[in-house]
C-alpha cells in the first residue's frame, strides 16, 4: 500500500471517527436515506492508540564518546481505528515512526460474525498455544528478531515484534467451551533478520565475511541474499486448531504444515563449474502439537509440545533441518512479600543428529580465512549441512521475578534469559511506573556467557532504555 493511500486512509478514518465523537461512540441512524445499516444495527466507531517517547543507548557507544552515541527516532506510535456492529467489525492499525515511511500498516482485517462461526480475513497477528512467549506452537506470524531484546527490556507482551500476515481465519464454536479453528496463509514470509549492524546475528557477519574472503580469493560463490520470492502460492500455509476445557484444564490440539521461518543454505552443482550455487531455502514442514493449561496449587500452569516433521526424514540432508520435537513448560505464581516468580523453560531436540554432516558454514569459513582450498574443495563436494556443528538439543529459561508497590503504580522486574547448551545469558531489570493511562519505564540489557552462543553473541551490544508512554 502506497503512502499516499494510507495517508488518505487514516484522514478518511479521523473523519469518520471525529463524527463518531459527536454522537457519542455508539449510535444508530435515523435517516434511512443516510443508512444502510440493517435495522437494529448500531455503528460503533472508537480510536485508540499510544503515543511514545523512548531512547536506547548501548555501553559501548557511551566509551567511543558522544561522537559514537544515537539514541533512535525517540517518537513512535500507535492509532487504531475499529468500526463495528452486532454483525461485523473492521480494524485497522498504524504504526507512526519518524522515518522515510512515517505510516506504515501493522494490521487490518474485517471480522463477520455469523452465529456461532467467525470468520476473519486481512492483515493480522494470530496466537496459537498457551505458552507466555516463544512457545513452539505460535507459528502463524514471524518475527521481527531486530528489536526482540530492546522489547523484552520493558514489555510482558511480544506482540509488536510479531510481523502481521494475510490470511483467512474461521472458527466455530460448540459447546460452552469448546471451538474449532482453520487458517489459510496465502505466502510465506521468514523472520525479519539483520543482515549487517548491531543486531546482525553472527552467522549472518560470517556468510558476509565468507564470500568476501572467497572474492579475494578469486573464488566466485554466489551473492547469498534472504529476499527469495516467497509470494507465490507454492508458499501457501494452513492449519486447524481445536480447544476445549475438561473440568478444571484447558487443552489444545493443532496441525500446522507451513515453511520454517529460519532460513537453509542449498548447494546446486553445475558440470561446468567445480564451484557450486549456494541458494537460501526455506523448508516446508508439518507440525501436531498438544497444549494444556490449568491452575494447579496456587500454579498457573501451561505446557506445549510440538512434533515438527520435514522432508529430511533420513537426517542426512544438509539443504533441510532434520525433524524435530519441541516442547515448552511454565508457570506464574505468587511468591511471599507480594513477589511474583513466572517461570518458563523451552527445549527443541533434533532427530537423527548422528546423521548430521560434518560441512558447516562456520568449517568453510575457517578453510576460507585459512587459505585452504583443499579443504574448501571438499567441503564444497561433499555439501554443508545447515545443521552441522550444532548441540543435539537447544534449552532455554526464562524467568522474571517482580514485585508492585506504592498502590500497584511502582514495579520492580528482573528478568533472565539462559541458554544452557551454550552457557550465556541476557539480564533485564526494569522499573515501571503506572499513572492511571501514563507509563514510565527505566530497563536494561545485558548479555554474558560463551561469545558464540545466541545470547552471548550480543556481549557488546549491553544497553539501557528509558520510554515515557501514553496510552489512549
Amino acid at each position: 500500500m502506497s503512502r499516499r493511500i494510507i495517508v488518505l486512509l487514516l484522514i478518511l478514518l479521523i473523519t469518520v471517527s471525529l463524527s463518531a465523537q459527536d454522537f457519542g461512540f455508539g449510535f444508530g441512524f435515523d435517516d434511512e436515506e443516510s443508512s444502510s445499516l440493517l435495522p437494529g444495527n448500531k455503528l460503533s466507531v472508537s480510536v485508540n492508540g499510544e503515543i511514545s517517547a523512548s531512547m536506547t543507548g548501548y555501553f559501548d557507544d557511551f566509551s567511543d564518546g558522544a561522537e559514537s552515541i544515537r539514541l533512535g527516532d525517540i517518537f513512535a506510535g500507535e492509532l487504531s481505528f475499529a468500526a463495528s456492529t452486532s454483525i461485523a467489525e473492521g480494524i485497522i492499525t498504524l504504526n507512526l515512526q519518524p522515518t522515510d515511511s512515517p505510516v506504515s500498516l501493522d494490521e487490518a482485517y474485517l471480522r463477520a460474525y455469523l452465529g456461532r462461526f467467525d470468520i476473519t480475513a486481512g492483515l493480522r497477528k494470530l496466537t496459537w498455544g498457551k505458552a507466555d512467549s516463544f512457545g513452539p506452537l505460535d507459528v502463524i506470524n514471524p518475527l521481527d528478531s531486530t528489536q526482540i531484546y530492546t522489547e523484552m527490556a520493558d514489555n510482558i507482551s511480544l506482540m509488536s515484534v510479531k510481523i502481521a500476515r494475510p490470511l483467512v481465519h474461521i472458527s466455530f464454536r460448540f459447546g460452552q467451551f469448546s471451538k474449532i479453528e482453520g487458517v489459510f496463509v496465502p505466502n510465506f514470509e521468514p523472520y525479519r533478520i539483520a543482515s549487517e549492524g548491531r543486531w546482525a546475528p553472527a552467522q549472518m557477519k560470517m556468510f558476509s565475511e565468507m564470500l568476501e574472503t572467497a572474492s579475494e580469493m578469486g573464488i566466485s560463490l554466489s551473492e547469498l541474499s534472504l529476499e527469495t520470492d516467497t509470494t507465490s502460492l507454492d508458499y501457501a500455509q494452513a492449519g486447524l486448531r481445536f480447544t476445549t476445557t475438561i473440568g478444571p484444564a484447558d487443552f489444545g490440539v493443532q496441525y500446522y504444515y507451513g515453511r520454517l521461518p529460519q532460513p537453509a543454505i542449498g548447494l546446486t552443482f553445475n558440470s561446468s563449474d567445480p564451484i557450486p550455487e549456494m541458494n537460501v531455502l526455506y523448508n516446508p514442514y508439518h507440525q501436531i502439537g498438544l497444549d494444556y493449561a490449568q491452575v494447579l496449587f496456587g500454579f498457573n500452569i501451561r505446557a506445549e509440545f510440538a512434533a515438527n516433521i520435514t522432508r529430511d526424514l533420513k537426517g542426512d540432508d544438509g539443504s533441510v533441518y532434520n525433524p524435530s520435537i519441541a516442547w515448552s513448560f511454565g508457570f506464574d505464581r505468587n511468591l511471599f512479600l507480594g513477589i511474583n516468580l513466572n517461570f518458563q523453560v523451552n527445549e527443541s531436540i533434533r532427530l537423527m543428529h548422528d546423521k548430521l554432516g560434518s560441512g558447516s558454514i562456520r568449517l568453510l569459513s575457517d578453510k576460507l580465512d585459512n587459505g585452504d582450498m583443499a579443504g574448501v574443495m571438499n567441503i564444497m563436494s561433499s555439501g554443508i549441512d545447515v545443521e552441522g556443528g550444532s548441540e543435539l538439543t537447544s534449552t532455554r529459561l526464562t524467568a522474571a521475578l517482580s514485585k508492585k508497590f506504592l498502590r500497584d503504580e511502582l514495579e520492580l522486574r528482573t528478568a533472565v534469559v539462559w541458554g544452557i547448551e551454550d552457557g550465556d545469558c541476557l539480564i533485564m531489570p526494569a522499573l515501571i511506573w503506572t499513572k492511571d493511562d501514563l507509563r514510565f519505564a527505566f530497563s536494561g540489557g545485558f548479555f554474558a556467557g560463551n561469545k558464540e552462543g545466541q545470547l552471548g553473541q550480543y556481549r557488546d551490544n549491553n544497553f539501557l532504555k528509558i520510554s515515557l508512554t501514553y496510552m489512549f
